[in-house]
C-alpha cells in the first residue's frame, strides 16, 4: 500500500462519499475505487461497507483509518524536516480560531503577521474547538486560537491574552443608565445565547453560574447562530446577551444598543495559541506569537 492509497481511505472515511472522495484527492472516482479496493485485497478485510447514497466505515476498518491517519502525519512530518533548514517564512502559515475570536482578531492579525513576515501567505479558518483540535492533530492546520481550558496530547498551549464579557442590552432597558451589573442579576434577564456546540456558551455558562440557574427556570434560552446574529436580537428588543468584549471592539453601537460592564469579580475568558511539539516551524510560530501579543492590547 502506498501513502496516496492510505489517503484515499481517510479521505472516504471523512466524506463518507466515493464521489466528493475523489474530487479532494484531485483523481476520478475509478482510480480512487481502485486504490481502496487494493488496499481491502491487500488487507483481506473490508474497510468501508458501501450503500447506495453512503459509505460506513467496518469496525476494523475504524482502527484501520486510525492508524493511516497516523502514519499520514509522520509522513509530513519527515517532509518538514526535510524543509526545516529552508525558509520557513516562506511557506504558508495555516492558523486556526473559534468562531468568537476569528472575527474580531483575525484582521488585526493578519495585517501584523503581514508586516512581520511579509512573504509567508496566511491560511485562516474559523471552526469550532472541537474540529481545530482534530485538524491540528491531523496537521491540516499549524496553531489555532482557543479558549481555555484546552488540552490535548502533545500539543503546547500558551495563554495570550484574558478578555472580560460584557452584557449587551436593548438601548430601552432600565439597567442602560448603570455603571456595573453583577453576575446574580441575570437570573431575572431575558436571555440570548449562542446554540449548542458553540464553546462560547459554555464559557458563559461557567463563567455566569446565575445563567444556569436562569435557564433552567425559563425551561430555555433563545438561541443564535452567531454574536453577530445574537448582537441583532439584542437590538430588535428580544431580550440581553453576554458577549466578548472584542465583539464590540471597534464597533459603534447602533442607537438601539447599550453595553453594561460587569462588576467583580469580572466574568471572561482566557485565550491561548496551540501548536503541535513536534512542529518544526519554530520560527513561523514565533512571528505568529509576536503578532498576536501586539493584537492583545486591542482585544482587552
Amino acid at each position: 500500500m502506498t501513502l496516496t492509497e492510505l489517503r484515499y481511505i481517510v479521505t472516504l472515511a471523512k466524506t463518507q462519499h466515493f464521489g466528493r472522495a475523489a474530487q479532494q484527492c484531485f483523481v476520478s472516482q475509478p482510480t480512487l475505487s481502485i486504490g481502496i479496493k487494493k488496499i481491502e485485497t491487500e488487507l483481506a478485510v473490508a474497510i468501508f461497507e458501501r450503500r447506495k447514497s453512503t459509505v460506513l466505515t467496518t469496525s476494523i476498518g475504524k482502527k484501520i483509518i486510525a492508524q493511516a491517519q497516523i502514519t499520514l502525519r509522520q509522513a509530513q512530518i519527515i517532509k518538514e524536516l526535510a524543509n526545516s533548514d529552508k525558509d520557513q517564512l516562506a511557506a504558508p502559515l495555516r492558523v486556526g480560531a473559534i468562531h468568537t475570536i476569528g472575527p474580531y482578531l483575525f484582521p488585526a492579525l493578519v495585517s501584523r503577521l503581514r508586516a512581520l513576515t511579509p512573504k509567508m501567505p496566511l491560511y485562516i479558518e474559523e471552526n469550532y474547538t472541537a474540529n481545530l483540535a482534530q485538524k491540528l492533530q491531523r496537521g491540516e492546520l499549524d496553531a489555532i486560537i482557543v479558549a481555555l481550558p484546552f488540552a490535548q496530547p502533545d500539543v503546547v498551549v500558551r495563554e495570550l491574552y484574558r478578555e472580560d464579557f460584557k452584557l449587551l442590552l436593548h438601548r430601552d432597558h432600565p439597567w442602560c443608565d448603570r455603571k456595573y451589573v453583577a453576575a446574580t442579576e441575570l437570573i431575572d434577564t431575558e436571555l440570548l445565547l449562542l446554540g449548542e456546540g458553540h464553546c462560547f456558551r459554555d464559557q458563559v455558562l461557567q463563567a455566569c453560574t446565575p445563567l444556569q440557574q436562569a435557564i433552567k427556570r425559563q425551561h430555555s434560552a433563545t438561541e443564535g447562530s452567531s454574536l453577530e446574529t445574537i448582537r441583532m436580537m439584542v437590538a430588535s428588543g428580544l431580550g440581553s446577551s453576554v458577549v466578548p468584549q472584542s465583539s464590540l471592539q471597534g464597533k459603534q453601537l447602533t442607537e438601539n444598543l447599550c453595553s453594561l460592564a460587569f462588576s467583580e469579580p469580572v466574568p471572561g475568558r482566557t485565550v491561548a495559541l496551540a501548536w503541535r511539539a513536534s512542529s518544526v516551524r519554530d520560527k513561523a510560530i514565533d512571528c505568529l506569537l509576536r503578532a498576536l501579543a501586539s493584537c492583545a492590547t486591542v482585544q482587552q
